[in-house]
């Protein structure tokens, strides 16, 4: 039996895998290679695939299963603790570029409601391509990595009502007011089902599911809530992307979440990669040629547009010019929500084919260029904000500074905190326990006001900037302590500190060993890499339950920091410089042991009378009675009932008094 469509599904996911290989050697993103991969099988291209219909039939189920992932993975637990961020950034990023776009297209004769839906297009920016940059780069807990996150996150979250007002800008009813009653009934419907089933239902089905521990079983279920929900959505009236996250959100609050993602993932890898090939195929390259000029001034407008609005979105936030520009260059493009959208738009006529065509060309060489923007993004941030500065006649390091501390010209012999994460917040409550003055510079507003209620000893403002520095006195400091996680922020840091004073010490917190030679260049004393530092202490509580003795264990440490992690960072694991550690340890176990039995011919004797040490071969070394460590042990000691008794010999030897004194 010939299935039609098998051959084009070959041809796609064969050429797909040799684009991808081309793309990953020069380190572009695969979603550009899938949309590539899509214009060369297309019939704008080499006209390979005959049949895109059905292409578009398995992009469908993709969407389905992106927006029903985005779902599972949806918290508002975890959205609580930025919403600030995504509420107020995110809203003022896609609603300032949805006006804006949508004017300016209104000024050359679009219609109001054509011209607000290619805003809605613009808005949307790719949460993959710049999470995953982000990532690679270990700058996705910077501030402006999670300033990128928030606004990605509303985008990601105001897709689905945009999906659902595109009928009604269409014009397709010809009573709004009685369609958004409909609309609205629908869904109060649709959130009373979603709460019902997400506390009642759903919980219950799939642990009677899991409990049968067929994984069979539980994939088939996830797979049947995902596409039932998203059937009855589409029953509704509404969208088959809206059911989708809605199941995704149903599961989510159950505690197999992750398991569920876990068993979708690879289905949605592969459906996915039809929807970014339908797209490409929908690309006429001809027609981006003959239109070339045009299409590379729209690029560089959005480019621009988006990029200022972001920008200007985390200056609300009340982030520094800096960070604020490092969002703006990360958050630039139009992403793939995008793409599903204006399929959407297609379909209730509000994007004529004319259009589309500029916006996937101009989509896709936003997305081409965001890899080589968000690569150098430090580097075009520190220019664009010393061009400010200066343009508006500022001293080029002047801080945004509000709520001054008093007094702050008479510290000194004080610790500076740079960056109030977990690090910072320890190094403050050391330094408040030893009752050490220290002064602390924070870039997140709201930390700062919610601190400074406290008591803490707070300001706000960049620490990249010298007049921060010189504001917190760190000529006269003793130490300074960089906790951030940015490392190009942290090298200029280091670098302003050292033009200012070369008797401070700066102890330096890095992410990764590799950032550790370029800070030491710049002046760091001390650098502390965290994925070396948890690997040490893990290592050395394991060498301490080998009973390795401490002065040992203290100088293998030592060494290996000394060295510079040179034994970690080494493939061969070779020996640090003195770090002459064996694992030769001897067989023995230390245990302790509480005494349970009732038997008087051992309870109430002493140690010379019990004989332990020659009929079980083992020694008491300790005993914990009634709260109190008895650590005085001699012949005369007298062994009780409830006891914790610390010994010292064989392993087999300490079992066989273990299971002595546990008896009844």
């Amino acid at each position: 039996m010939e299935v039609p469509f098998l051959s084009d599904v070959v041809i796609i996911l064969g050429l797909a895998v040799v684009v991808i290989l081309l793309f990953q050697r020069f380190r572009l993103p695969t979603i550009l290679g899938f949309l590539i991969t899509g214009v060369i099988a297309g019939p704008y291209g080499l006209s390979l695939v005959k049949d895109v219909h059905d292409i578009e039939i398995l992009a469908e189920i993709g969407v389905i299963l992106l927006l029903f992932i985005i779902g599972i993975e949806f918290s508002l637990r975890n959205l609580a603790l930025i919403k600030r961020t995504v509420l107020l950034g995110g809203a003022t990023q896609v609603l300032v570029t949805i006006l804006l776009v949508g004017l300016v297209l209104m000024m050359f004769n679009f219609s109001a409601a054509e011209g607000f839906f290619v805003g809605f297009l613009i808005s949307l920016s790719s949460t993959a391509i710049v999470l995953k940059l982000l990532q690679d780069n270990g700058e996705i807990s910077s501030p402006h990595g999670k300033i990128a996150l928030g606004i990605l996150i509303f985008q990601d979250i105001v897709v689905v009502p945009m999906m659902l007002v595109v009928p009604l800008m269409a014009g397709g009813s010809e009573n709004i007011v009685v369609e958004l009653l409909l609309m609205v009934l629908k869904g109060a419907f649709v959130i009373v089902f979603v709460l019902i089933s997400a506390r009642y239902l759903v919980p219950k089905l799939l642990f009677v599911v899991a409990r049968t521990k067929s994984r069979e079983l539980f994939i088939l279920s996830i797979v049947v809530i995902c596409f039932a929900v998203a059937w009855l959505t589409q029953s509704l009236g509404l969208s088959l992307a809206l059911g989708a996250f809605l199941a995704g959100l149903i599961i989510s609050e159950s505690h197999y979440s992750y398991q569920a993602t876990s068993n979708i993932l690879p289905f949605r890898e592969i459906f996915t990669s039809f929807f970014f090939v339908s797209v490409g195929m929908l690309l006429d390259f001809g027609f981006m040629l003959q239109h070339l000029p045009l299409i590379l001034l729209l690029t560089v407008c959005t480019f621009i547009l988006k990029g200022v609005i972001a920008a200007m979105a985390a200056r609300i936030l009340q982030y520094p010019l800096r960070t604020s520009i490092l969002v703006g260059l990360s958050l630039f493009q139009v992403g793939e929500f995008a793409f599903i959208l204006s399929k959407t738009g297609i379909k209730n006529g509000l994007l004529s084919l004319e259009v589309y065509q500029f916006f996937l060309s101009v989509s896709l060489l936003t997305i081409a260029i965001t890899p080589f923007v968000i690569g150098s993004f430090h580097t075009i941030a520190n220019k664009l904000s010393a061009l400010w500065m200066t343009g508006k006649n500022h001293i080029p390091n002047a801080p945004v500074n509000f709520e001054s501390i008093d007094d702050m010209h008479r510290l000194e012999d004080h610790i500076i905190i740079v960056g109030y994460g977990i690090n910072g917040r320890n190094v403050a409550k050391a330094a408040r326990h030893a009752s050490i003055p220290y002064v602390i510079v924070e870039l997140n507003a709201v930390t700062v006001r919610e601190e400074r209620a406290r008591g803490e000893n707070i300001i706000f403002g960049d620490a990249v900037h010298g007049v921060i520095l010189a504001h917190v006195n760190v000529h006269k400091a003793r130490v300074v302590v960089i906790a951030i996680s940015d490392q190009e922020a942290t090298n200029r840091i280091i670098s302003s500190i050292s033009e200012v004073s070369d008797k401070v010490h700066i102890i330096v917190r890095t992410r990764f060993v590799k950032e550790m030679e370029e800070s030491y260049r710049l002046g760091a004393d001390e650098v502390i890499p965290e994925e070396f530092e948890t690997s040490i202490e893990i290592f050395t509580r394991v060498l301490s339950k080998y009973l390795m003795p401490r002065d040992e264990i203290d100088n293998f440490t030592f060494s290996i920091r000394a060295d510079n992690y040179e034994m970690l960072r080494s493939m061969t694991g070779s020996k640090t410089k003195g770090g002459n550690i064996s694992a030769e340890l001897p067989d023995i176990e230390v245990a302790s042991l509480r005494i349970f039995t009732k038997d008087d011919t051992l309870v109430g004797k002493s140690l010379i009378e019990l004989d332990v040490r020659n009929r079980f071969g083992i020694t008491v070394v300790a005993i914990k009675r009634e709260g109190a460590t008895l650590l005085e042990i001699n012949a005369q000691t007298k062994l009780k009932r409830g006891d914790v008794v610390y010994v010292v010999g064989k392993p087999a030897d300490v079992m066989r008094f273990n299971n002595l004194v546990r008896s009844d």
